[in-house]
Order: structure tokens, then sequence, then C-alpha cells
């Protein structure tokens, strides 16, 4: 098992987390993204182009039955979720073949909203309460992945 991070949009406390259980673990780290992303020492970096969508498809490349990837992005989690990876996003939602689907739809259909002006405010707050959200559901992926 290894450890994927779509490290573009993850916020730097959740990216500091998965490099300490890592390390501590021993279980092998990859970041992709579409540039250099600080504080990322000993983690393997795979910097993709600046096109769109080029980290997503390096991610899904790279990504194996029963790896553990970390991602908001609902479409990229759609196509690690087809080829068998576990798949949690910043916010300790985990995505599943049982939700992903609906997950995606509400994901579309917000767009859609946004598109034609009619968004709706979104917090982008990410704080103690978000990143502990997320530790524990991290931490019960990997205690059941390593089992």
């Amino acid at each position: 098992m290894k450890i994927l991070v779509d490290a573009d949009s993850c916020p730097k406390a959740a990216r500091d987390l998965v490099v300490r259980r890592a390390a501590k673990l021993n279980i092998r780290l990859i970041f992709a993204a579409n540039r250099l992303i600080p504080g990322a020492e000993g983690v393997e970096m795979e910097i993709c182009p600046a096109a769109d969508n080029s980290a997503d498809d390096r991610i899904v490349e790279l990504a194996e039955k029963g790896d553990l990837v970390i991602t908001r992005d609902v479409p990229l989690a759609k196509r690690l979720v087809e080829k068998e990876a576990t798949v949690i996003d910043d916010r300790g939602r985990v995505f599943s073949a049982n939700n992903i689907n609906e997950l995606l739809s509400l994901r579309n259909f917000t767009v859609g909203l946004a598109d034609n002006g009619l968004g709706i405010e979104r917090i982008a707050n990410y704080g103690k309460k978000e990143l502990k959200t997320f530790a524990d559901s991290f931490d019960r992926l990997l205690t059941q992945k390593l089992r």
C-alpha cells in the first residue's frame, strides 16, 4: 500500500499530518501537484504539467487497488474508486462505490449553478475541527489497511 495526495488542493495541516503518519509507519507517500510543495521533505514529488487534470491523471496512473488517496476532487475520486483505491477527502469524508455517484451528481449540480451565476457561498474554513475529523478518519482507514 502507498498513500497518494492530490497536494495542490490539500490544506497544509492535513498534508503535514499525512507526512508524519507515513514516516512513522514507513509507508510510501507520493504528492502529485503542478508545483513543488513546500515542507514535503522525504516525500516523493510528482510535479505535473500545468495542463488541466494532469496531476489527477498522474494520480490515477500511479494508484493501485488497496492504495489510500487523499483528494477533494470528486471526479478524480470516482476514477480512483473504480480502480478500487480507498479515497478520502481532507475533511474525513470517505468516497466509496456506495456514495460516489450521488456525490458526483451533487457536485455537478453545484458546478452547474455556479456556471449560471447561481452558486452558493462556500466557507473555505479549515481549522482544528476539520483537521481532527480528517485525522480520525485517516487513522481509522490506515488501521484497517494495515491489519
